[in-house]
């Protein structure tokens, strides 16, 4: 078993400083060290289009724009680079799991996929220019894997396939732009219809009013559903899907097996994270392990992280951070039964081997 961890952030302040502590703290990193040998093999299938971008970005969250100024200044970087790693436009994305289930006052949600990219950061972030502020995972610094904000709004997705990309938004990066500036699911799912997609993913929204929409998102089409189960498959758009959806309907089977049983968040979230249940998945190599299990209690305003499986979740009340109360942790740990080497803190996290 394979020991990791993840750095809890905390910052209250405009974006433009937040991007610039981040910055620093990035500037010598293993994550940075890792992704620059990472483009040594995998070359960008995008263009970079500086106005483009900050456009795009702008009309949805400019906030976001100015956190990518700051990140700029301090790494001393050309935006060109910001943008190819942190900007979320127009990045192409591989394959990966991911399972969703939402109840009574929860959303617990299992991220599944490669230790080789996985940055290892748990945000907490109130900003005092614009927007909301966000508790949840980062992605590729400036994006959101799930989250929820301080109106109640939590959000997962799971990936469904990267075939015939549009120019648009990648998911993490849509993910931190829904909690950063929506209220509610309603106003979730309108910007899910107007943002440009990137690829094909199914986000899942929900709010306090204990309601959930599923959007089926592609770059051709985007559809919204009830429900509360989510695994790697369209329900509505069921043309866009893959041919191998075994695995994504079993788990799906599972949890509709299973959520007639459930009488608490506690028993939701040891569903999705018990190594014996058969939702946590171990395939790390396939680009489909489960690296943390989210849980977010909108109700109660309270955040729920592991890392790995079997685990009792660190529990974070983000009513009281909102109101000036740091947490008393800088990282949460846990492991998981692989020997791949993690981004933020492994040499080699590269893809000259597999």
């Amino acid at each position: 078993m394979k020991q990791i961890f993840s750095t809890v952030i905390q910052f209250r302040g405009s974006h433009e400083k937040f991007g610039y502590m981040q910055g620093l703290a990035l500037k010598e990193s293993l994550s940075i060290q890792n992704r620059d040998n990472q483009w040594k093999v995998r070359k960008p299938r995008f263009v970079i289009d500086l106005n483009e971008t900050k456009d795009a970005i702008t009309r949805f969250a400019p906030g976001i724009w100015d956190e990518l100024c700051g990140l700029q200044e301090a790494l001393k970087w050309p935006m060109e680079k910001v943008l190819q790693e942190f900007g979320g436009y127009r990045v192409d994305y591989t394959k990966s799991g991911c399972s969703i289930l939402t109840g009574d006052d929860y959303l617990i949600r299992n991220y599944d996929y490669h230790p080789k990219t996985y940055e290892g950061r748990y945000v907490l972030y109130q900003p005092t220019d614009q927007g909301y502020a966000i508790a949840g995972p980062s992605q590729r610094v400036t994006g959101r894997m799930d989250g929820m904000n301080e109106k109640g709004l939590a959000i997962g997705y799971t990936f469904i396939h990267r075939k015939s990309p549009g120019d648009g938004f990648i998911c993490c990066m849509i993910g931190r732009l829904l909690l950063e500036s929506c209220a509610n699911i309603d106003e979730a799912v309108a910007m899910l219809k107007e943002i440009p997609h990137r690829h094909s993913f199914s986000y899942v929204v929900y709010d306090k009013s204990g309601e959930t929409r599923i959007v089926e998102a592609s770059p051709r089409a985007v559809a919204v559903r009830n429900g509360d189960i989510c695994t790697n498959h369209f329900e509505t758009l069921g043309k866009e899907n893959r041919h191998h959806l075994n695995d994504s309907m079993r788990r799906t089977a599972i949890l509709e097996q299973e959520k007639g049983h459930l009488s608490s968040a506690r028993d939701a979230f040891q569903l999705l994270n018990s190594r014996d249940k058969g939702v946590f998945s171990e395939l790390y190599a396939s680009w489909a392990g489960t690296i943390h299990t989210s849980a977010y209690l909108p109700k109660q305003m309270e955040a729920w992280f592991a890392l790995g499986g079997d685990c009792e979740p660190v529990k974070i009340d983000f009513a009281k951070w909102l109101s000036g109360e740091d947490l008393p942790i800088e990282k949460i740990t846990g492991e998981v039964d692989t020997d791949i080497p993690f981004l933020h803190m492994d040499k080699g996290a590269d893809w000259f081997q597999k």
